[in-house]
């Protein structure tokens, strides 16, 4: 990963000269099983089974869930994609506003992510640069719960894990991670945002805000200066910048747990040469995020700690905290179950 100039310019990030709490916006509602459509792939049985199961665990309407047949590999093609995209927006219009894609692979159009293609367009002369300033989201740190409405960004997530058992156990944590923290009396939940050795990857510690206890919220920071940490209990966040992250199996997370780190491919699901965000699905969080193509370390281009977590403990899922997180996402890949907010009250 090459080094890149990590001054934050305004309107991207508050970059304070020591830590401190930021401020986003108040949200006025959040995605519900309404909202989003399933896209299952019929020539991948992984697909099949995974999305008849979260139909089933998120109660999704027939109409909701839409079969197609794409080529399972890592990258589509441009024409492939293309066709792909239109028969998303055929078939649902503006009835979905986020979707769940029921697979592993594809999770790249050449250089795009697959869910930076379908919520930005396919951008493949950014193929050329690929450490390039790319498009901006609308929906960064954005509020509405309509993004295909209002912005006309359909966002999209991977129910992606290392294979079909370990993706039903994903859909169960994140059905049970609705509404489960934030309770009066109930034990903090705990974040780790870490500062590694590894500089290049390190870079989002200008964000990071102050460690201590929110009693009002719920949860207690931990900034760490580390390599890996190991034997955490109560985990909701884990971000850290590592090419490989050790001692994952140690840690006990929550449901809804969100991790991920900043390297170079971690959206490379299969066969990258650095750890994939399916780890952090394999241990136990509920989604992840990692780029499928060399972004160099422009902090744009990764979650955002605090717009992630103070979006998450507002009640957000988990598909609208991540995708608020990230000011260039299109070469970012989120995976895991969309609809696990363990904030959200009825």
């Amino acid at each position: 990963m090459a080094a890149s100039d990590i001054t934050v310019r305004k309107g991207d990030f508050r970059n304070p000269t020591g830590p401190s709490w930021i401020s986003v916006p108040r949200l006025g509602g959040r995605l519900t099983n309404k909202d989003i459509g399933l896209v299952v792939n019929d020539a991948d049985p992984y697909s099949v089974e995974v999305g008849a199961t979260y139909a089933k665990a998120r109660r999704l309407a027939p109409d909701q869930v839409l079969h197609v047949t794409l080529p399972v590999k890592s990258s589509l093609s441009p024409d492939d994609f293309r066709a792909f995209a239109e028969r998303i927006d055929a078939y649902y219009g503006a009835r979905v506003q986020a979707l769940a894609l029921a697979w592993v692979q594809p999770y790249a159009v050449g250089c795009n992510s697959i869910t930076g293609a379908l919520a930005l367009g396919y951008d493949g002369a950014m193929c050329a640069k690929t450490c390039a300033p790319t498009r901006r989201s609308a929906y960064f740190d954005a509020p509405t719960p309509r993004p295909y409405t209002d912005l006309h960004m359909r966002l999209s997530m991977l129910l992606a894990a290392p294979d079909a058992a370990a993706a039903k156990a994903l859909i169960r944590r994140g059905v049970a991670a609705d509404g489960s923290l934030g309770l009066r009396g109930a034990p903090p939940a705990n974040v780790y945002l870490v500062k590694t050795p590894d500089a290049a990857r390190s870079v989002r510690w200008v964000l990071f805000p102050p460690p201590g206890l929110l009693p009002n919220v719920g949860i207690d920071v931990h900034v760490e200066q580390a390599g890996s940490l190991a034997d955490l209990d109560r985990v909701l966040l884990y971000e850290t910048g590592l090419v490989r992250v050790d001692r994952l199996d140690s840690i006990r997370w929550l449901p809804g747990a969100l991790a991920d780190h900043l390297t170079s491919n971690g959206g490379q699901l299969v066969g990258g040469s650095q750890m994939s965000a399916l780890e952090w699905i394999a241990s136990g969080a509920t989604a992840s995020y990692g780029t499928v193509s060399e972004p160099c370390n422009h902090l744009q281009k990764f979650p955002h700690p605090q717009v992630l977590l103070l979006n998450y403990v507002q009640g957000a899922t988990a598909i609208e905290a991540y995708w608020r997180s990230v000011a260039w996402p299109q070469q970012g890949l989120f995976i895991g179950e969309p609809l696990a907010a363990p904030f959200a009250r009825r």
